[in-house]
């Protein structure tokens, strides 16, 4: 009797490190805008007439809308498809980019960072998961390396841009940049990438609606207590968005591992690797988007040395 066929792995009509190539821009642009306006902020302020404390919003409400997409990427993808679903996200994060740049006001220009944020959110994982189903599974450690390279450069690289789109130009431009880029990234994701037979469009998947809003929950008043203008847990307000946030964050543990289908399944913290990985990601993180303490006398103080600049030896 003849052995049955053995199913034939799917193989992409393009090279891998073309896709590879694809999603990167895309990815690299995203994470860039992270901490490309980290040194523009006084332009930002000086420019829209806000104050150095009320620009810092500009990178929180990314920031945060980023974190709070990104648990929904899977539920996204299962849904949409992944193919629309990251043509979608680099649509909507290169039209909110140029309207930050034609931002009039400072809370215009917020919520365009909101809808940045929400955008680039699901940008990332959608992008990673699309890049590995398209290499065999040996070959995957390779192109996650090339991935990691462009998740760490991207950060690191954007305060110095940053600071020479600013000096030379103006701060609207590090945001006017990523349209080129978004317009061709899109181009490049309708011409290559494409979904695997597989993966079929489920429109009866489910979202975990509770976890999302206890999550958003704790998001939304960790961005609000952790004001320095506020004397920190010196105000009462402070002390309560606190109280608040942790309350949430701890309910949403409790209701992730109660339901069948979770928001976040944390049952991979089980995983010794991934767990080692996050700690030295979440340390990462620290260093670069730590921001400098602010001296009396408002220049911007070294969160490294803590020394007042206007200070001289």
């Amino acid at each position: 009797m003849p052995e049955p066929a053995q199913p034939q792995l799917w193989r992409p009509r393009h090279n891998p490190w073309l896709i590879t190539l694809t999603v990167m821009m895309a990815v690299f642009m995203e994470v860039l805008d992270t901490s490309i306006a980290n040194i523009a902020l006084p332009h930002i302020a000086g420019g829209l007439s806000a104050t150095p404390e009320e620009a810092t919003w500009v990178l929180t409400s990314y920031l945060v809308s980023n974190a709070i997409i990104l648990p929904m990427t899977g539920w996204l993808g299962n849904y949409f498809g992944r193919k629309r679903v990251l043509i979608s996200c680099i649509v909507m994060f290169t039209l909110a980019s140029a309207l930050c740049g034609l931002a009039w006001d400072l809370p215009t220009l917020v919520i365009a960072r909101i809808l940045q944020g929400l955008g680039g959110g699901a940008m990332v994982p959608i992008a990673q998961a699309i890049m590995l189903e398209s290499f065999p599974p040996q070959k995957r450690g390779a192109a996650m390396a090339v991935f990691a390279q462009g998740v760490v450069v991207a950060p690191i690289l954007g305060p110095t841009l940053g600071g020479w789109i600013t000096d030379s130009y103006s701060w609207r431009w590090i945001f006017y940049i990523n349209v080129p880029v978004g317009i061709f990234s899109v181009l490049m994701a309708k011409w290559i990438v494409e979904d695997p037979p597989y993966i079929k469009r489920n429109v009866s998947a489910t979202i975990d609606y509770v976890g999302f809003a206890l999550l958003r929950c704790g998001w939304r008043h960790e961005s609000s207590w952790t004001r320095q203008e506020a004397d920190w847990l010196g105000a009462e307000w402070v002390r309560w968005f606190l109280f608040t946030s942790v309350v949430s964050f701890l309910v949403f543990i409790w209701w992730e591992f109660k339901i069948e289908h979770p928001l976040v399944d944390l049952r991979v913290f089980k995983n010794r690797n991934f767990t080692v990985g996050l700690i030295l990601m979440t340390s990462l993180a620290a260093i670069l988007y730590g921001p400098p303490r602010n001296c009396r006398c408002s220049c911007r103080r070294s969160w490294v040395t803590r020394r007042c600049r206007a200070v001289t030896p």
